[in-house]
């Protein structure tokens, strides 16, 4: 099961940075800003979006011990968005041992 959600993380880890940054060549967010703020969808989609971040980052905040990786996480989340929060996924599944498994990943607090 591990084996297979780190393959299925990378995967969706390289398809949301190559989807980002082919939108990043093609269109200029802040250019655009004006007419995507005025589409009722995307306000609600961006309100949606960093309420899960906001999901995400409680369980960062369980999870990291240290201080400074906490405060370090909320600007990748906010920033960064599924990026950042497939990214802390990744990292949680390789600092796994082998003979743990899911209760592990999303219970056990780093060191």
């Amino acid at each position: 099961m591990i084996t297979a959600l780190k393959v299925l993380f990378s995967v969706v880890f390289v398809w949301v940075c190559y989807v980002v940054v082919i939108t990043c060549l093609e269109h200029n967010l802040f250019k655009e800003w004006d007419y995507l703020g005025g589409i009722a969808w995307m306000r609600a989609t961006l309100w949606d979006f960093y309420a899960n971040i906001l999901i995400i980052y409680v369980w960062i905040c369980y999870k990291e011990k240290n201080w400074a990786l906490k405060i370090l996480w909320l600007p990748l989340l906010f920033c960064l968005g599924s990026i950042a929060s497939v990214g802390y996924v990744l990292i949680q599944l390789f600092r796994l041992k082998p003979n743990e498994g899911l209760k592990e990943l999303f219970g056990k607090q780093n060191g």
